[in-house]
């Protein structure tokens, strides 16, 4: 993805529109930091040891909270500061480990209008690694329908996501 700040409405969206690849070289400290940022003091996520020898995997990996954290930083790149998370659901099918890169790709399955006028982008995201997906997910993000709308002002029975 690129540093310019996009401003993506539901308007320029269409059906079948691959997103931009998102990859991050997963360090220790990937892993460590997101575990203590979500306050997960599960010793498989900081201790090396623990996880290896006490749980059978090769090193420590990454937590749920943390995961969902680089799918929605991957979703906010792509739409921008208007773009809105209302849904997101996923499925851990292995893990993701230090010294791994994750890959993160996806594709607008539907763009739509609700009744109270809100657009919204469903997408189908994946987390891969060494080119074997890890995990699926789906989201379901807000997005202006215009330049003058903004998902961020709806509130009530405005925001239904």
């Amino acid at each position: 993805m690129s540093d310019e700040i996009r401003n993506l409405t539901t308007a320029s969206l269409k059906e079948g529109e691959v997103l931009p690849s998102l990859s991050h070289d997963v360090t220790t400290s990937t892993v460590v930091l997101g575990a203590m940022a979500s306050r997960d003091w599960r010793p498989m996520h900081h201790d090396r040891s623990f996880a290896v020898d006490r749980n059978g995997t090769k090193d420590i990996f990454m937590n749920t909270p943390n995961q969902a954290a680089w799918f929605e930083r991957y979703l906010t790149d792509w739409t921008g500061p208007k773009g809105r998370l209302g849904k997101i659901q996923f499925r851990m099918k292995d893990s993701v480990f230090p010294g791994d890169t994750m890959v993160f790709n996806g594709k607008v399955a539907s763009v739509e209008t609700d009744a109270v006028g809100c657009g919204w982008a469903n997408l189908q995201l994946t987390l891969s690694v060494g080119g074997k997906p890890v995990t699926d997910c789906t989201a379901r993000i807000a997005l202006p329908v215009d330049a003058d709308d903004n998902p961020w002002k709806r509130t009530g029975d405005d925001w239904k996501p």
